[in-house]
């Protein structure tokens, strides 16, 4: 019978460590969500442009370097390479869908 009481008592303590837990959690993440401010959509935009001029920039950098022969990590320069072109595709298909999107809007009767 000690033992079953230890037990439960032990039980009854993980428990109540778990709920106050998940409570620190759940107000955490109330905590942070009005915390951050809302970013809009142009300035989310904005954000990506840079994001992808500074991928362009990297790539032009590690060419110049690789064609001097100051660099001669061939590795590194194909991702860069690689990543900078999949993130212009990925923009010109985003800025093919928002044109679209701007013309059906455009064509729509209110």
């Amino acid at each position: 019978m000690v033992v079953k009481s230890v037990a439960i008592n032990a039980y009854q303590d993980a428990m109540q460590l778990r709920g106050r837990g998940i409570r620190n959690t759940v107000d955490e993440r109330l905590k942070k969500t009005t915390q951050d401010p809302v970013r809009g959509f142009g300035e989310t935009l904005k954000d990506s442009l840079e994001s992808v001029n500074d991928m362009q920039s990297e790539k032009k950098m590690l060419i110049e370097e690789f064609a001097s022969g100051k660099s001669q990590n061939v590795h590194e320069l194909m991702i860069t390479m690689q990543k900078a072109g999949m993130a212009m595709q990925i923009t010109g298909a985003v800025r093919s869908k928002i044109m679209q999107s701007y013309k059906e809007i455009m064509q729509m009767s209110f």
